[in-house]
This record gives C-alpha cells, sequence and structure tokens, in this order.
C-alpha cells in the first residue's frame, strides 16, 4: 500500500483527499476499487511501446505524440500538453495558477484537483451538487467571480454525465475552467459517434482546459500517460512549471498509439460494452434493499449509498472483494461506496455476495 504525506490545510481535515481506490487492493482480492480496464493490451498498443524501449538512450521528444493528440481532437499543437497522467495536469495547474483569486472546485469529484489546489496554498471554495437533483450540474451554483473553476465530466466517483451546454456556461473571460475528462472515452450514447458530451474539441470557449488520461480503457495506470488541451498561453504558463522530459518515451508512445483511427474505433466498441455491463450493474443493484444507486451513471463506475457502509467493505474485504469507501469524497460521507464496472458474471457474484452482507447485519 502506498504511503504519501502533503501539508495539510483548514478545511481539508475532514476529507481524506489523498485515499484512492489503489489504496483497498491487495492480492488475491476481487479489485472493484480501481476504475482501470483489466483485459490484456492490443498489439497495436503494446507493439509500439516494446518498440519504444530500444530508444531509452535517447531524451524523450514529445513532438510526433503531440501531433498525434492534436489530431485526434482537431486542435493545434500549440493547444496540447503531454503529461505524466492526469494527475500531473492537476498539480501543475495549481502551481502555475497562483494568481488566483476565488478557486472553486464542483464536489463530488475526484480529489486530487483540491488536493493539488490546497498543497499549492490555494484557499479553495466547494460547490456540493445535491444527491436530490441527482448530482446533476447547476451552473447557477459557481460563483460568477470564480477565476479558477475545476468540475469532472463524467464525475469521479458519482458517474454523473453533465450536458455540455452547461458546462460551457461556466467558461467566460478572465477564468480558467478546468473540466476533468478523465472517463470521457469510457461513455457511450447510440447514435452518437463519438463520445457525449465531450468539450475535448472546443478551442472556441474562453480559458477551458480540458484534462484527459489514457489510464483507464487501455490498462496503462503504471505508465502514466495523460494530457491537457486548452489555449496555448495557458499551456505555456504550464510548461514553464513542469519538469523537462516529463512523459517517458514508452508513454509518449501510447499516447501516439492511443490517438490513432484504430483506437479510437476500438474505444467505441469498448465504450459500449461497458454501458451494457454498466446497466446490468445497475439493475441488479437496484434490487438490492437499503441501496441507492447515484444519478444516472454513465461511466465504468457506480456509486451507492447504503446505511453502514464502513461496515458493508469490511465484510465484502473478508469474502474477497475490494470495493472503495465513499467518506473521502467531499459531499458524500459515510454511507457511500463506489463500485467499478466489470463483467457481468462478476457483477452477479458481488452482488450476491453484498445481499449476503446485507442479510447478516443485525437490524436496527
Amino acid at each position: 500500500m502506498r504511503q504519501r504525506t502533503r501539508v495539510r490545510h483548514a478545511g481539508a481535515m475532514t476529507f481524506d483527499l489523498d485515499h484512492h481506490g489503489d489504496a483497498e487492493v491487495e492480492a488475491g482480492l476481487i479489485d472493484l476499487a480501481v476504475n482501470v480496464r483489466h483485459q490484456a493490451m492490443p498489439a497495436w498498443l503494446a507493439d509500439p511501446i516494446a518498440a519504444s524501449l530500444s530508444r531509452l538512450a535517447a531524451y524523450p521528444d514529445a513532438t510526433e505524440a503531440t501531433a498525434a493528440v492534436a489530431a485526434r481532437h482537431r486542435r493545434d499543437p500549440a493547444e496540447v500538453l503531454l503529461t505524466a497522467g492526469a494527475a500531473e495536469g492537476f498539480v501543475l495547474l495549481a502551481q502555475a495558477l497562483r494568481g488566483a483569486r476565488r478557486p472553486v472546485v464542483v464536489h463530488p469529484q475526484f480529489t486530487e484537483p483540491e488536493a493539488a489546489l490546497r498543497n499549492a496554498g490555494h484557499r479553495i471554495e466547494r460547490v456540493l451538487l445535491p444527491e436530490a437533483d441527482g448530482f446533476r450540474l447547476d451552473p447557477a451554483l459557481v460563483p460568477d467571480d470564480a477565476d479558477l473553476v475545476f468540475v469532472g465530466n463524467p464525475t469521479n466517483p458519482t458517474s454523473v454525465l453533465h450536458p455540455a451546454e452547461d458546462l460551457a456556461k461556466l467558461a467566460r473571460p478572465g477564468r480558467v475552467l478546468v473540466v476533468d475528462e478523465a472517463f470521457a472515452d469510457t461513455t457511450y450514447r447510440k447514435g452518437c459517434p463519438g463520445e457525449p458530451e465531450s468539450l475535448a474539441a472546443r478551442g472556441d470557449l474562453p480559458g477551458l482546459v480540458v484534462v484527459r488520461s489514457l489510464t483507464k480503457t487501455w490498462g496503462l495506470a503504471g505508465l502514466r500517460i495523460g494530457y491537457l488541451l486548452g489555449p496555448a498561453e495557458v499551456l505555456a504558463r504550464l510548461v514553464a512549471v513542469q519538469p523537462l522530459w516529463a512523459v517517458s518515451t514508452p508513454a509518449l508512445a501510447a499516447a501516439t498509439a492511443c490517438a490513432s483511427p484504430v483506437a479510437i474505433a476500438a474505444e467505441r466498441e469498448i465504450a459500449a460494452e461497458l454501458a451494457a455491463e454498466r446497466a446490468h450493474l445497475v439493475e441488479r443493484l437496484r434490487e438490492v434493499p437499503n441501496v441507492t444507486v447515484a444519478g444516472t451513471p454513465a461511466s465504468a463506475f457506480v456509486s451507492v449509498r447504503t446505511p453502514g457502509a464502513d461496515q458493508i467493505r469490511v465484510e465484502l474485504r473478508k469474502r474477497g472483494y475490494a470495493v472503495r469507501r465513499g467518506d473521502t469524497f467531499p459531499g458524500l460521507g459515510p454511507d457511500w461506496l463506489r463500485f467499478a464496472v466489470r463483467d457481468t458474471a462478476t457483477t452477479d457474484r458481488f452482488v450476491q455476495t453484498l445481499r449476503e452482507v446485507l442479510d447478516e447485519r443485525p437490524e436496527e
């Protein structure tokens, strides 16, 4: 289990912002805690990564990978910054934009943006989306004078996909709007040829920075590769605080391969399969008494509310399942858990185990 020490600031103490799903997983447990796909790497991705190992004597050159990512999203290469995973992108934003007067983080969402901001010395404000509204974004909740705004889409941990038009309402001159699309490639809508509600190709929205990850669908969490899309002048400020050669040669090979037409077509097929597997998980969970599914899930994970969730997590662990605790996410709390979407057979076995755990709990 990894250990990290971070500076703590007032307002962050009630939530463990450094806790992530990998801390739940250990040998022998079925992993429902980490939202990374477990299937074997396809040859069109594995081969370029393997071939790149023969070039490790040279310093990494991001030119080709940057051009490939730019072409995928119909952007100028100056509007692309490759990073060592999406997490590095949050740190670069927090460090480069220290002059922000009123940073706002929309919760529930991935906790790394807030952690990065706090560790860069920012005093942040939280906007909490209510469960009663399905954790859907209401642009009116974000203060008009907020000059740095972070929001996830689809949002981790709620799996809610916000309409692009609502996100676009948050963009304005004088504001940097950061939309975390780390899971955008997991979303699917029948009849939509691409990623529904993605803003990745929107170069017309002032101050918009889109954060992307390649680690989820392609099982590359250990390689660390992601990228930012945004105005060239904003990205230039991030480059100034980014370490030299931050992205390794194998990671650059992966970025190039994952931007290819073959990769994009494969992503859409995987997203369609995931949608069916997610629907099966949601249907089964909604049959379980005292379990409430958050919002309308649209990604590779589902969050649920159930009384005594922390003890349920412990009991599931004893029975061989690692699930993600929800109490570390601002806007959720001790009655929340998050489950990764897996194949239907794994889902059926897991939900049956969950039922057994709930049935064995003493009545209050």
